[in-house]
């Protein structure tokens, strides 16, 4: 394919190229990033994203880095991103290139694992074209799509997860001052992308991983969680409801993101409020008025004031903010809780303190 990705998608595309098309297009208009990276590995998905994004960002003048992670899980991976790399250059991307993290450290299953290292290698990779290009803002761009969505939704209901994870994939999320991860097709089907590669004969990479008859398998030798959703969970629910059930699990995930959002910034109000500081720099609330406040509020609240102690977000779970919250609402003279990152909660006269390991690891040492 000697063509560029404005050649092949053309001035008027047909109506599968098109729908992609808009939808990055909008997604572009609406953020307007400096540059852009394109997480790509070769499904359909990735790939149609890709193409439309290297052609509407070409007519822009926006710089565009696809990169494709080997996460050497599947023998078979370093030639399957060779050969998606070589397609991307040949429609005009020279920033294309494969990249080979090392691992993470704990293995968390071939799911787990390989979404990790694709995300910090996509960090990586958008931070070195933010120093390269002098770009204030630069999107990674990902190809998850409504069905995406609907099968996150599922996995976490399954989890008994709250507000804030049923939410699901958020169209755009900061991850750091003018880094931002972008998913412009969370509106799409994934019909809607396998017949937008069908329409410009592009041929994507099949990932086993995401077929429940793949030898991949979880620890207790069942088929890998989202595969099984996939195969199994949606098919049964649309059979038993009599419809298709993918764009309700969507619509619920965008109206938790805006209730999550609305208490988020609820109990932002009642940390500014309430927050003092210590003589020895512990941050401290009163607990009569933060017991008066709703739960959720208050479950919020610990959370920020833990993560502006150093707690690990990704580790911090609902069961450590209610050891927090009997704290405030069940105190009998229990000793301190402890959440993960090292930070103590524990009561302190007529309030609740949170300190750093920083801090308690220096007192408790005097």
């Amino acid at each position: 394919m000697s063509s560029s990705a404005t050649d092949l998608v053309g001035p008027k595309p047909p109506a599968p190229v098109r729908a992609v098309s808009l939808a990055v297009r909008a997604y572009l208009r609406e953020h307007t990033p400096d540059a852009l990276v394109v997480g790509v590995s070769g499904g359909a998905d990735s790939l149609a994203l890709a193409v439309t994004a290297l052609d509407l960002a070409a007519r822009q003048g926006v710089p565009v880095s696809p990169i494709t992670v080997d996460h050497g899980i599947r023998a078979e991976s370093a030639g399957e991103a060779a050969g998606v790399v070589q397609l991307l250059r040949d429609l005009g991307a020279e920033r294309a290139r494969v990249v080979r993290p090392e691992p993470s450290g704990e293995w968390t299953g071939p799911e787990g694992e390989a979404r990790d290292r694709r995300h910090r290698s996509l960090r990586q990779a958008a931070l070195e074209l933010q120093a390269e290009t002098g770009a204030d803002t630069v999107d990674i761009l990902l190809g998850h799509t409504l069905d995406d969505q609907a099968e996150t939704v599922l996995l976490r209901l399954a989890r008994g997860s709250g507000a804030r994870s049923l939410g699901a994939m958020a169209r755009r999320t900061q991850l750091a001052p003018g880094l931002f991860l972008g998913r412009p097709l969370l509106d799409l089907r994934r019909a809607d992308t396998v017949a937008c590669c069908q329409s410009l004969g592009l041929e994507p990479v099949e990932d086993p991983t995401n077929r429940v008859d793949s030898h991949w398998r979880t620890a207790a030798d069942e088929p890998l969680r989202r595969a099984a959703v996939r195969a199994w969970a949606l098919p049964a629910l649309e059979r038993a409801l009599g419809q298709d059930v993918a764009p309700a699990l969507a619509r619920t995930a965008r109206q938790l993101q805006d209730d999550e959002q609305a208490l988020t910034e609820l109990a932002d109000a009642q940390v500014a409020r309430l927050q003092t500081r210590s003589a020895d720099g512990h941050r401290l609330i009163p607990v009569a008025p933060t017991r008066a406040l709703p739960a959720a509020i208050r479950r919020r609240l610990y959370r920020q004031l833990a993560l502006e102690c150093g707690a690990v977000a990704g580790e911090l779970a609902s069961v450590h903010l209610e050891n927090v919250d009997r704290l405030v609402t069940n105190w009998h003279g229990q000793g301190p809780t402890w959440l993960p990152g090292a930070v103590r909660v524990r009561r302190r006269g007529s309030g609740l303190e949170f300190a750093p390991s920083t801090l308690w690891a220096n007192e408790d040492a005097q």
